[in-house]
Formats: structure tokens, sequence, C-alpha cells
């Protein structure tokens, strides 16, 4: 996860976890192996940047060994049971987990704000 995102992720929590909001994290190897390290170091590397929201095991996203959790999340959202294409995809979904928004690499967390807010 680039320190950006991190950063990020980290002010979302930081101002919304109060009101709601959980960031749940989870590592993947599938996208040009780029979580090629193990599960404690990923984890030690998140808290030392100020990481409090939970940090998931390593998962499959895609294919056939995909977590049950993300064969839900595409198969729920407009992705309609596409492939997921890269690192750093995003999800929000409500207490009762409604899909109502998919994001991709390029959205950037704090970019979520609105759609946030308006579903807290």
């Amino acid at each position: 996860m680039s320190g950006k995102y991190i950063d990020q992720l980290v002010m979302l929590d930081t101002q919304y976890r109060s009101r709601g909001l959980e960031i749940l994290s989870f590592p993947c190897n599938q996208f040009f192996w780029r979580e090629y390290s193990e599960q404690e170091t990923i984890k030690s590397y998140l808290i030392k940047r100020g990481v409090n929201f939970h940090i998931f095991e390593k998962v499959e996203i895609n294919g056939r060994n995909a977590c049950e959790l993300y064969k839900y999340l595409r198969k729920n959202s407009i992705l309609n049971g596409r492939k997921i294409g890269m690192n750093f995809c995003k999800f929000l979904v409500d207490r009762n987990g409604e899909i109502f928004g998919y994001y991709g690499m390029l959205t950037n967390p704090i970019q979520l704000i609105n759609d946030i807010e308006l579903h807290l």
C-alpha cells in the first residue's frame, strides 16, 4: 500500500471511526506480486505508519480461490462478478452489507469523503 493511500486511510479512520466507519485492509499478492512481504512485516509497516484499522491475512480476490468476501463484493457491485483489475480498489458497504460504491485504484481514499458522509 502506498504512503499516500495509507495516510489518507488513516485520516479517514481518525475522522469517521466514531461515526461508524470501519476500514478493512486485505493484502493481496495477485497484482504483479506487490505484497511479497510476510504478514507480520506488512502489519508492522502499517502500524508504524499510524494504521489502527483492521489488517487481515493476505487473500486472493480474483479467480477460483478468491475469498468469499471478495466473491460477494465483486458479484454485488457494479463489477457484476468481473475481476478486480489492480490493487487499491475500494468498496463502500453499509451496515447491512449493501454495496453502494466501488472505486478503482485511481480513486484516492480522500475522494470518498462525500459518499462516506452520505451513508454514515
